[in-house]
């Protein structure tokens, strides 16, 4: 996954720290907030948009349906209507087991 684990430990998060987080430009993720309705980061005054830890969750969902799974954004728009919560148990089950991976690698290279 393209995407850069880290802890959110934050309450909030500027669109260029998301756009650092996904690998991709801030332009990618304010169009992904017109095209999906689930994503509605909350803004400033100024206009400065502030993302939550719920935002970051959608736009992992986003990527890994359109730059992982190579889904169109209608595509990726209709199987979050049909299913998010499938999608979101099967994007965990495959972290955990990449991180499984990774361990049991580190494990046997190890030793």
């Amino acid at each position: 996954m393209a995407f850069k684990e880290f802890e959110l430990k934050k309450l909030y998060f500027s669109i260029g720290e998301v756009a650092e987080m996904f690998q991709v430009n801030t332009s990618l993720i304010r169009f992904w907030e017109t095209e999906f309705d689930i994503l509605q980061p909350k803004k400033k005054a100024t206009g400065a948009r502030r993302y939550t830890p719920e935002d970051i969750d959608h736009l992992k969902l986003i990527y890994h349906l359109v730059k992982e799974k190579g889904f169109t954004l209608e595509g990726a728009k209709t199987k979050i209507k049909e299913g998010k919560d499938d999608i979101v148990k099967r994007q965990k089950m495959i972290l955990t087991l990449n991180k499984l991976k990774s361990f049991l690698e580190n494990l046997s290279a190890n030793i």
